[in-house]
Formats: C-alpha cells, structure tokens, sequence
C-alpha cells in the first residue's frame, strides 16, 4: 500500500531531485537547531521551552502545558515563583513552586518548593541529605505558558510506536514534497 507508493515515487525521482529533497530536509533540521540555540542564548536557559509532564502544579499548570522559561542570574528567587529545576540522580526537571527563601549576607540564596498540588514540600524529590535547592539547580523560570500543546509531546513519550510512525510521515512528506 502505501510503503509501494513511496518507494514508487522515489524510484521516479533523478538523483538531484532527491539530492535537493535531503539537502531541504537537513536545512530546516539545522534551522530548528539553530532556532533553538538562539533561544538558549536570549533566555538564558538551558531549556527555555518545557512541557509540564504532572498534575502536580493543577490548577496553575496542567499535564501537557508548554512553558517558556528565562533564567537570568541578576534575577532574585523570590517566593511564589514557578521554577524548574532539575535534582540530582533524576533525568526530568520538576515545575513547582517557590514556597521559602533563604538570603544570606553573603547573597547566598536557597530556597524550598512545592507543587501547588500536592500535600507536601519537595524536601523528598531532592537529593538524599538535600534540603534546599541553590540558583544551580534552577533550570529557569515560568514567564509564560500555552496551555495543553505539549500533548503531543506527552502523547509521543508515552507511545513511542507512535512517535516513529509521526517521524516516518514528516520525514516522507519531506522527502517527496515537489517545489511548484
């Protein structure tokens, strides 16, 4: 069925015509790459774009949620704040909330959070012997959000059957699109 057709029409294309459908194909890879360093460099994270993976933050942010960070170093943390940050020995950053601050004289800053929903602070998601989060853990802060368009990226993670049949379409609209 639909495998023939494809091979079907590759078969029909010359050789620049599929040398000029792989070169597109890896200019808008390196597009995107490129677009996505710009972001890390303007926002100052490492991650400026996340996707709320729990409902641990309901009714403030819900599974599927995209948030865009910045994580300035000049800023000061401040209770109340949405941070994402990221603790030792798990892969995932974790989107909670600033619940205290400590400020020491010397402009030492640690502080605790906690995810609006849940009964507890994260002194248990931290580090063994870790009480506070510092500055280093923080991935950036929440400056804003489109609710529910991360889906896909849940929906991708949770399925990866789907993710690689997803990638196999773009990847052949890609190669087999004609210019007009």
């Amino acid at each position: 069925g639909i495998a023939m057709d494809l091979f079907g029409d590759l078969r029909r294309m010359n050789k620049r015509q599929l040398y000029y459908q792989v070169l597109n194909f890896a200019m808008i890879v390196s597009s995107a790459l490129m677009i996505w360093k710009g972001l890390i460099v303007v926002t100052g994270s490492e991650s400026p774009i996340v996707v709320v993976l729990s409902g641990s933050m309901e009714p403030a942010f819900h599974r599927g949620d995209l948030l865009f960070l910045t994580n300035f170093h000049d800023d000061p943390i401040r209770a109340g704040e949405i941070v994402v940050f990221k603790v030792e020995g798990r892969d995932i950053p974790i989107v909670h909330r600033v619940i205290k601050v400590h400020e020491k004289g010397n402009g030492n800053i640690k502080f605790l959070t906690k995810g609006d929903n849940n009964e507890v602070d994260d002194r248990g998601l931290y580090k063994e012997g870790q009480n506070w989060l510092e500055k280093k853990d923080v991935v950036g802060r929440a400056r804003g959000f489109l609710p529910y368009v991360g889906m896909v990226t849940i929906i991708m993670n949770d399925y990866p059957k789907f993710k690689y049949a997803l990638l196999a379409v773009m990847g052949a609209y890609v190669l087999l699109k004609r210019e007009s």
